[in-house]
């Protein structure tokens, strides 16, 4: 389905589905900063085909290899016990391993792993990620690609193209944590070394906070606040080595209400991304605004993934 880990794949163009639209990016690499050279938004209309056989079209994506993500609730995405066997034998073993941790039987499943970093910690277990969907959601996917002569060659998941975004702000020796809001809820990530480290789902989404009036507002910053510290407390227990150097908010409507409020409420440094930071964003008018950023997080992310020298 991924690889997972893997972020090497040359040249690659993101093209992500997102109810109501589809999101093209294409980053490079330079001597400085990686460079976003292509970034627009379609609307996605009844026959996906169609859409994304236009897409294909504008940006010749039958010749250029592409990256896409799998759909929000159209995977599970947890951390397990690594089982002891051949890196050869890994996924089939974990297929068996997590048939009681999915919602559908392992034998439709497409997955795969991820090692998490070694915490240092004596006697623990080494732990894995593992990302699982049904062979269906995979298939239906891969024939609307193919349907539409796009060049499809890695499906990844939004965890990762986070993971990519972070990798970038992080301060050599100490880990980060990121905090990046859509509509439905969020994924808080910790990050060191580029690698993934930990994740947890955050239940409160940016639509929530943008509607709530100031007292319930106070609620969910509340609600919000306390998840980070519970999952800051894990993160020092697993891996009490790795100082973290900062949480960054990704941009949004409500970021920097987030970042005054959690800075107080974490007692520690809370910034808030902005991709002019960490990527030259100059031939893409319009990407200086925070909500255009926030939407096309993911796709930037994914992007990364490819990012050709």
């Amino acid at each position: 389905m991924l690889p997972l880990g893997k972020r090497n794949s040359s040249g690659l163009t993101a093209v992500c589905l997102y109810p109501g639209r589809i999101d093209v990016a294409r980053i490079r690499n330079g001597s400085g900063r990686p460079k976003v050279e292509l970034l627009a938004s379609f609307e996605r209309g009844a026959d996906e085909v169609t859409t994304l056989s236009a897409v294909r079209g504008a940006f010749a994506l039958d010749k250029n290899p592409c990256v896409t993500v799998l759909p929000q609730g159209g995977y599970q995405f947890f951390q397990t016990e690594a089982p002891d066997v051949a890196k050869a034998d890994m996924k089939e073993a974990v297929r068996w391993k997590i048939k009681d941790m999915i919602d559908f039987p392992p034998d439709q499943a497409s997955l795969d792993v991820l090692e998490v970093p070694a915490t240092g910690a004596q006697g623990r277990a080494k732990s894995i990620y593992v990302a699982a969907c049904k062979n269906d959601v995979v298939a239906s996917l891969m024939r609307q690609f193919f349907d539409a002569k796009v060049d499809l060659q890695v499906i990844d998941i939004a965890e990762m193209a986070q993971r990519n975004i972070a990798a970038l702000s992080e301060t050599e020796g100490r880990g980060l944590a990121f905090l990046a809001l859509d509509e439905a809820g969020g994924i808080l990530t910790f990050t060191a070394q580029g690698e993934l480290c930990m994740v947890r789902r955050v239940e409160v989404g940016s639509r929530q906070l943008e509607s709530a009036d100031p007292s319930r507002l106070e609620q969910l910053l509340e609600r919000i606040g306390l998840e980070l510290q519970r999952s800051l407390d894990n993160f020092d227990r697993q891996f009490s080595a790795i100082p973290i150097q900062k949480l960054l908010i990704a941009p949004g409507a409500k970021s920097q209400s987030l970042q005054t409020f959690l800075a107080d409420y974490l007692g520690m440094p809370v910034d808030v991304l902005s991709l002019a930071d960490v990527l030259d964003i100059s031939a893409i008018p319009g990407l200086e605004n925070p909500v255009r950023q926030a939407q096309c997080l993911t796709t930037i992310g994914a992007a990364l993934r490819g990012s050709a020298a």
